[in-house]
C-alpha cells in the first residue's frame, strides 16, 4: 500500500465521484478507477460502494478513510518538518500563549540572545492548540503554552505549574471583608469574565474545567476576547476573572488580585516541541528556563530533550 494510494481514496471518499475525483487529482478516470480497485483487492474488503449515487463508503470505507486521512496528515507533517530542519535559515521561531508574555519568556529570550547573538527570534502569538499545529506545519520551533492535547508529532515538557488567582475590582465586597484567599465555591454567583471567546479550545475551557471537576457551575458567566478586555472590564467594575499570578502585577491601581484557598487552583506552564527534535537551540533554550527558574527560586519541574 502506498501514500498515492490513500490520496487517490481520500479524493474518491470526499468528491463522492471517480469523476471529480481524477480532476481534483489531474488524472483520467479509468486509471483513478484500477487503483482504488487494487486498493480494495490489497485490504481484502470493499470500501466504496458504486451501486450507490452519490457514491457512498462501505462500513469500512468509513474506518479506512478516518484512518487515512491521519496517516497523510502525518506524512505531510512529516515533509515539512524535515524541510524546516533541513532548511534551517538562522532563526528560532517561539509560539506563546498572551499570558505566558508576563512570567518568564521576555527573560528567557533576553538571556538566550546572549548565548546566540546571531540567532533571529521570531515570535507568534498563538493559543496552545495552534501553536500544536503550527509545530507540525513548521511554522514555529517551540511553544509555550498552558493546555495539553495529545499529538504523537508534539512533546509536551510540563516546565511547572503557575498559581491561579482571582482579579476583582479594588471596591468589590470580596475586598471589603478583608478576605486573604478565596475558595472557587465563593465564585458562583460572581459574573466570571472569561477568556479568550476564540479559537477554542483554550484558557477558557480550562477554567470551565475546573468548576466542572468540583462538580460547581457558574451561575452566570461571559465570553470575552482576550485577558486585558477582561481585565479593563474587571477594572470598570463589570464583574471579576481569574488569572495567572504572574498578572497580578497589571492594573493594580484598579483591580486587586486574591490567592486561592492553599493554592490548590494552578495553571500549568508547557513548553511545546516536535517530537525528537533535539537541536543544541532547544537544549540550550530548556537550560536558560531552568537557571532563570531557579535564580527566581520557581517551584518547577526538570526533564531533558
Amino acid at each position: 500500500m502506498e501514500l498515492r494510494h490513500l490520496r487517490y481514496f481520500i479524493a474518491v471518499a470526499e468528491e463522492k465521484s471517480f469523476n471529480k475525483a481524477a480532476e481534483r487529482l489531474y488524472i483520467s478516470q479509468p486509471p483513478l478507477s484500477r487503483q482504488i480497485k487494487q486498493l480494495e483487492e490489497e485490504v481484502g474488503v470493499v470500501l466504496i460502494d458504486r451501486d450507490q449515487r452519490p457514491l457512498k463508503l462501505t462500513e469500512a470505507g468509513i474506518f479506512f478513510y478516518e484512518h487515512a486521512i491521519q496517516i497523510i496528515k502525518k506524512s505531510d507533517n512529516l515533509r515539512t518538518m524535515t524541510m524546516r530542519k533541513g532548511t534551517f535559515d538562522g532563526s528560532l521561531s517561539i509560539g506563546f500563549v498572551a499570558s505566558i508574555l508576563y512570567g518568564t519568556l521576555p527573560r528567557v529570550i533576553s538571556r538566550f540572545r546572549k548565548v546566540y547573538p546571531n540567532i533571529q527570534i521570531k515570535l507568534h502569538e498563538l493559543n496552545s492548540w495552534q501553536q500544536t499545529q503550527a509545530l507540525t506545519s513548521g511554522k514555529i520551533d517551540v511553544g509555550f503554552g498552558r493546555l495539553l492535547f495529545d499529538d504523537a508529532s508534539v512533546r509536551r515538557i510540563l516546565l511547572r505549574e503557575e498559581s491561579l488567582v482571582v482579579a476583582v475590582p479594588i471596591d468589590h465586597h470580596i475586598m471589603q471583608q478583608k478576605r486573604s484567599t478565596i475558595g472557587i465555591a465563593d465564585l458562583i454567583d460572581e459574573n466570571l469574565l472569561l477568556y479568550p471567546k476564540a479559537p477554542r479550545p483554550s484558557f477558557i475551557d480550562y477554567i470551565l474545567g475546573l468548576f466542572e471537576d468540583r462538580n460547581i457551575e457558574p451561575t452566570s458567566f461571559s465570553e470575552v476576547s482576550e485577558l486585558h478586555v477582561a481585565l479593563g472590564l474587571v477594572a470598570a467594575g463589570v464583574g471579576i476573572t481569574i488569572v495567572p499570578q504572574s498578572l497580578e502585577h497589571l492594573r493594580e491601581k484598579e483591580v486587586a488580585y486574591i490567592p486561592f484557598e492553599d493554592g490548590l487552583l494552578t495553571s500549568p506552564v508547557i513548553m511545546n516541541v516536535r517530537h525528537f527534535d533535539k537541536s543544541d537551540l532547544l537544549k540550550t533554550l530548556l537550560g536558560v528556563i531552568y537557571q532563570i527558574y531557579e535564580e527566581e527560586n520557581v517551584v518547577h519541574k526538570r526533564e531533558s530533550i
